[in-house]
């Protein structure tokens, strides 16, 4: 392994995340703000925890609050709030429990009063309670993860099997007003498409989640198919979205990171959406193209990948980039590939994503260990963490999607 890119890509990948975690973000929506009634608080998702600390700082005394986050990603009591933590990113029982007793906490409000949602990535599972059974969301939503269906499809679906997706949980939050204020984790940080949007009115309609259904072969209940025909808000009043933190942030901080270690950055896109082995031969193969020119380089491409699960294996689609990368790069002297999720976990894994340069093929075979196979067994976890090319960060609190950051270092840079 090349240490000193090492270094340098867990350096990106700090400076990074830093640069996106949700507390200035929250209060710079909540500034200057009048709340003449009562302040409710509701957050969901990876970055929940996080944004309601931030902003019961700035927020009159709650009359209430309910913050349901990812397992591991709590950090303690807030003032005011139950804080719950569930399954991501399969819904279980436990948000099933937590996002009813958010329901109740925003029935029977008054017209003066305000609903402070945060929503960030990760909601869809954790905010939900199904119209179905729950053995069946499960179901379908494994299904459709595994099928490598990105999260604008699988949000189609889950929107109409839900009671609380796709604006329906703003019409519970009648009569009073929502303020929602997002951390988005989806490409072009469409409010309706942010953990299923629900503040926030539908686009998508019935026709669109049945040709989702059939593209993936899902088999589906009457009760579910009932629930698939019944039409999610199109309109909603009382509401205000704030759209703060995104993917292109996440991309510029990697970018000014890699600037100060010395290479000039190389933006790409902030919506990079395709199987996770063709993007990272895709960054392999820029690295190849440009080794013959004097300056270092950082290519920076932000979004989210996906990855069809074939095998047993353990892993992340980050970590199954960076080895895809891997095999692109065998043997190029200064050349490096890693991604890594913003929220810090990668997959079922606990590592935040993955790293690869020009020595690790040969570091696997002396292993024993094939590129081909690992992922044919979607098993770039077990295959990196033998190589010592896994990124931990552990929770970071935020949730902006994935960067993926290819490195080309020329002599001289430091």
């Amino acid at each position: 392994m090349n240490e000193t890119l090492y270094a340098h890509a867990n350096e990106i990948a700090r400076r990074a995340i830093a640069a996106v975690l949700p507390d200035e973000a929250v209060r710079r929506a909540l500034a200057g703000r009048a709340f003449p009634g009562g302040v409710f608080l509701v957050a969901a998702g990876k970055a929940a925890w996080r944004m309601a600390d931030a902003a019961v700082s700035c927020l009159p005394p709650l009359a209430g609050g309910v913050v349901i986050t990812k397992d591991g990603h709590a950090r303690g009591p807030i003032p005011g709030c139950e804080c719950f933590e569930a399954g991501h990113p399969v819904p279980d029982a436990r948000g099933f429990a937590a996002t009813r007793r958010a329901l109740s906490l925003v029935s029977g409000l008054a017209p003066e009063d305000t609903v402070v949602f945060l929503l960030s990535g990760g909601g869809s599972a954790l905010f939900e309670l199904p119209l179905i059974p729950g053995e069946e969301l499960q179901r379908i939503t494994a299904h459709l993860l595994a099928s490598g269906a990105d999260i604008g499809e699988i949000n189609t679906v889950r929107k109409r099997l839900s009671a609380v997706k796709g604006g329906r949980f703003a019409l519970r939050c009648r009569p009073a007003r929502v303020l929602s204020i997002l951390l988005s984790d989806v490409l072009g940080d469409a409010p309706d498409r942010i953990a299923s949007g629900p503040a926030y009115p539908d686009p998508t309609t019935c026709a669109d989640a049945l040709r989702v259904c059939a593209r993936y072969g899902l088999r589906l209940s009457d009760e579910a198919r009932a629930c698939l025909a019944q039409e999610t808000p199109k309109a909603l009043d009382r509401v205000e979205t704030r759209v703060e933190g995104s993917v292109s942030a996440l991309c510029r901080a990697a970018g000014e990171a890699a600037r100060a270690l010395g290479y000039t950055p190389v933006f790409l896109t902030d919506r990079l959406c395709c199987q996770a082995r063709e993007a990272g031969s895709f960054l392999a193969s820029i690295l190849r193209s440009h080794a013959g020119g004097g300056d270092s380089l950082a290519f920076i491409a932000g979004g989210e990948t996906v990855v069809r699960v074939t095998g047993r294996g353990l892993g992340g689609r980050n970590q199954e980039l960076t080895l895809a990368a891997a095999e692109g790069i065998a043997g190029l002297p200064g050349a490096a590939v890693f991604s890594v999720g913003s929220d810090g976990t990668d997959g079922p894994t606990d590592a935040a994503g993955g790293y690869a340069d020009g020595d690790t093929v040969p570091a696997l075979a002396a292993a024993g260990l094939s590129i081909r196979d690992a992922l044919a067994d979607n098993d770039a976890y077990h295959a990196l963490s033998r190589v010592g090319g896994l990124i931990v960060t552990g929770p970071t609190g935020t949730n902006v999607n994935d960067v993926a950051v290819a490195l080309l270092r020329k002599e001289g840079c430091r």
